[in-house]
Parts: C-alpha cells; structure tokens; sequence
C-alpha cells in the first residue's frame, strides 16, 4: 500500500467513524440500537451502494470476533458485581439451559415449516439463540430498569455467547455427527476453563495494578482493558471459551477497587463503541442486498418462531427454580436482542465449508434488521406496561478511588526531616498558595487530619492536594519555609530550587 492509499484509506475511515458516531445520536433519540445505523452505513458503502468490495467470510470472522472479545471486556468493566451478585444462578441457567433449548425449538421449527436440512437448521438455532451483549448494553443505558432485572438481562448477555459459539461450532463440522455426551462434555470443558482463566487473569490482574505504581494515569486503563483482553486471548489458545474469560475477567478487575475507575471505565466505553462501529460496519458490507430477496419470508418465520415460542419457553423453562416474578420473565423473554453476534457467528459455517451456510448470513441479517425494529423502540413501552420502571429513576452515583486527575489535581507526600525549620511550624502559618492543602498527617505510625493551629514536627510525614498549576508554587513554600522558617520570604527566601 502506497501512502496515499494509506491517506485515503485513513480519510474514508474517518469519515465512517464520524457517520456512525452521528448517527449513535439519532438511534439513540430513536429508541433504537446503534447495531441499525451502524450496518446501513456498511450496505451504503457495499457494492450495491458506493461500490466497495468485499465478500470475505474469513476476515469478517476474525475481525467480528475480535470485536466481540472487546465487547464483552468493556460489557465486563462496565459491569457492577453488586448489581448482579444475586442473579448469577439464574443467568447462568438462562445462558446455558436457555440456549439450549431456544436452539432446539428454534430448529426444530424451521426444519418443519421451511423444509430446511437438519445440519441447517440446527446451525440457525444455535446462531440466533444468545441476546447480544452490544444490544442488550445500549438499551440499559436508556432504559431505567430494576436493578435486579437489569442485572439479570446484562448478565446473561454477557454469559450466553459462550455456549451459543459452541454449538455453532460443533454443528459446523461436515458431516454431521450429533453425540450427546461429546457436546456435554465440550460444553463442560469451554465453559470450565474459560472460567478458570477470566478469574485467574482478572484476580492476578488486580494484585498487580494494585502493588505496582505506573508512571502516567493513562496507562492504568491500557493495562486493565489489556487483561481483559489478555483473558480472551489466552482461553482461545487454550480451545476454551475466550467470550467467557473476557466478560468474568473484566468484571473482576472493574469490581476490585482499582485506581483510576472512571478513566478506565470511559476508555473501555470507547473501546466497545469503536468495536460495534467496526464489525458492524464490516458486517454490513459482507450483505448483498440483492440476494436478501429470497430469504425474507425464512428470516420472519424463524424470527416470529425466535420472538413467540422460543424465547418465551426458554424462560420458562430456565427459571423453574427460580422466584422470578412473571411481569420479569414476559419482559426477559421480549428483551432478547439479536445484534453483531449472530451475524458474526453465521460467517462460521461459511468458513467451514458447511454446503448452502451462505443463506444463514442473510437470513440473519434480515432477522436482525426486522425484530431489532420491532423489539428496540417498544421495549420501554413493554416495561413501563408492565410497571417495571422505578418510580424515582434517580442514577446511583459512582465515587472514584482516584479522581484527582479528572479534577486536574495532584497528591504531594513529604517527611519533615532533622534540622527542617518547618518543625513547629502551625499548618496556617505554613501558607501554602491557594488551593493547597495539607490533608493528612502520619506522626508516630497514626494518621489524623491537621487543623489550622497543629504544629508540624520532625519525622511527620504530610499529604498534600494541591492543582497541577500551584503544585510548584506549593514546592518551592515548602522549601522556603524549611530552610529559613515562617519568615522565609523576610529573608529573601523562596524556595527555588538547589
């Protein structure tokens, strides 16, 4: 590639990033999820639009589960524990049990009303049987659910990719051999180990951010988002579940008190935001329009058996056990958002080799297009139908453990030491510029808050908050004051450095 075709590639992408963040907005005042706009701008930019070319399954794959594994890591440090704490069984059992029977009941229906194959109709169960983590995120952002609610959907969001990939990949492989107990025990390996390694990887990953002092703020997001990542990454190289150990590894490491929670927070938000905008839009240029014709009355079939029978059943059935009001199981079964990972699991077949897999593609697309339609806008409507939405919709704040970057601000540490004139110096004689301050004292292994009269004494060690502007003013006072006194400045001292 010359550099002006690096140019001009960095320019059309550019422009895509900005059309698609503008039209975030839109979706947003719309009711819907960004998925839409964001797949229209890869059609738009297709052959049958402004006639870019691209039909490779096998790099839409790579690059559609990569984005994945960045969704559900910023899904993961998004994620408050305390908010799903209470939920875990039951979405568990929904993102295991749940998928599969909504797998079965899926393809046993259009094997019967459409006449698809077996080996077919299995694979479109198993594609569309998981609610999207990029979906289901979006529309708890504008949607004032209970918490416990809330809780469950996102947690099964974040939970149910794993098996659903992994039926889809045990159904890829040609011919088709269906052993039960080798599908149980894949199952039982991916899940396990994925779950062994998230943990492992976000615990690990605490205790390091937490004992080791990094020299820029910045870098604490990169390493934490990188973990996350890491988790991925190394549960793939393991053939285990890498969607699993990205989603528990960022919920560990976004729930163990680490420094610098907002800047973290706010980086994995873009992250996610530039991942749905990149597979998405890749997505959209794999479709032809022209061949998705024929595959719209399969796509509303498997859609209203997904939206009808399906889903509802497999909430049922999922929570048995479980004291789930039924106002809470008609709105879990309404809420189950289709977005990327369908679309991205139907490139899987294809790149297998699966004979006529390249019909999935596009009936899932039109599925996706079609019932994110008709479930996004309404699902508000649905809840507050259904009286679900709190009256005081009040947001909880969030505290950070580390701000003072956000406020522009800096934390300054020093000992008084022997033959420091700043030993009996009182706090408001020190005067430090405004708007320093002098926290906390350590003296004698115990810490207190000073007051304008404590006298400062030798060995006291002072933490002080000062703005990065004053910061050098702060310094050179407090040099001044311990070389010559509180009469520094009287002496034509201050503090300059050496």
């Amino acid at each position: 590639m010359s550099l002006h075709q690096l140019y001009v590639a960095l320019l059309i992408g550019g422009l895509v990033l900005l059309a698609s963040i503008a039209a975030t907005r839109l979706a947003t005042g719309a009711g819907l999820p960004s998925l839409l706009l964001f797949l229209g701008v890869g059609v738009l930019l297709g052959e049958d639009g402004l006639g870019l070319d691209f039909d490779s399954a096998q790099l839409a794959q790579g690059l559609g589960t990569a984005a994945l594994g960045v969704i559900l890591v910023e899904g993961g440090l998004t994620t408050r524990f305390s908010d799903i704490r209470k939920v875990l069984a039951p979405a568990g059992v929904l993102a295991t049990v749940g998928v599969g029977v909504s797998t079965l009941i899926t393809a046993g229906a259009v094997h019967w009303l459409l006449g698809m194959d077996w080996q077919l109709a299995l694979l479109l169960g198993a594609i569309v049987s998981s609610t999207d983590a990029a979906a289901v995120f979006s529309v708890l952002r504008v949607v004032p659910l209970p918490r416990r609610l809330g809780g469950l959907l996102e947690a099964e969001s974040g939970f149910n990719d794993a098996p659903a990939v992994i039926l889809v990949l045990l159904f890829s492989v040609t011919p088709l051999t269906l052993e039960p107990g080798a599908i149980v025990a894949t199952l039982v390996y991916e899940l396990a180990i994925g779950t062994m390694i998230g943990l492992g990887c976000g615990f690990l990953g605490a205790m390091a951010l937490r004992r080791i002092a990094l020299p820029a703020a910045g870098l604490y997001p990169l390493a934490t988002f990188g973990l996350g990542m890491l988790a991925f990454a190394a549960a793939g190289s393991a053939h285990a579940s890498g969607f699993l150990a990205a989603y528990l590894a960022g919920v560990v490491l976004a729930n163990s008190g680490l420094p610098h929670r907002s800047a973290t927070r706010s980086f994995a938000e873009g992250s996610g935001w530039l991942a749905q905008i990149g597979v998405f839009v890749i997505l959209g240029l794999l479709v032809s329009p022209d061949e998705l014709l024929d595959e719209i009355l399969p796509a509303i079939v498997a859609g209203l058996v997904l939206l009808l029978l399906a889903r509802p059943l497999s909430v049922v059935v999922s929570l048995l056990g479980f004291r789930v009001p039924w106002r809470e199981q008609v709105f879990l079964s309404w809420a189950g958002l289709r977005g990327a990972v369908p679309i991205v699991l139907a490139t899987y077949p294809i790149v297998a080799g699966v004979p006529d897999s390249g019909r999935l593609l596009n009936i899932v697309f039109i599925l996706v297009v079609v019932f994110t339609l008709i479930q996004g806008p309404s699902l508000r409507l649905v809840a507050e139908r259904l009286h679900l939405i709190p009256r005081d919709t009040t947001r909880e704040i969030q505290v950070d453990a580390a701000p003072l970057d956000v406020l522009g601000a800096e934390l300054m540490t020093m000992t008084v030491l022997p033959g420091s004139r700043l030993h009996n110096v009182t706090v408001l004689e020190l005067r430090l510029p405004d708007p320093s301050v002098i926290t906390l004292i350590i003296r004698d292994g115990q810490s207190f808050v000073p007051q304008p009269i404590t006298r400062l004494e030798v060995g006291d060690e002072l933490l002080i908050v000062t703005t990065s502007a004053t910061r050098e003013l702060a310094e050179r006072r407090l040099r001044a004051v311990s070389r010559r006194g509180k009469l520094a400045y009287w002496f034509d001292e201050y503090g300059e450095p050496g």
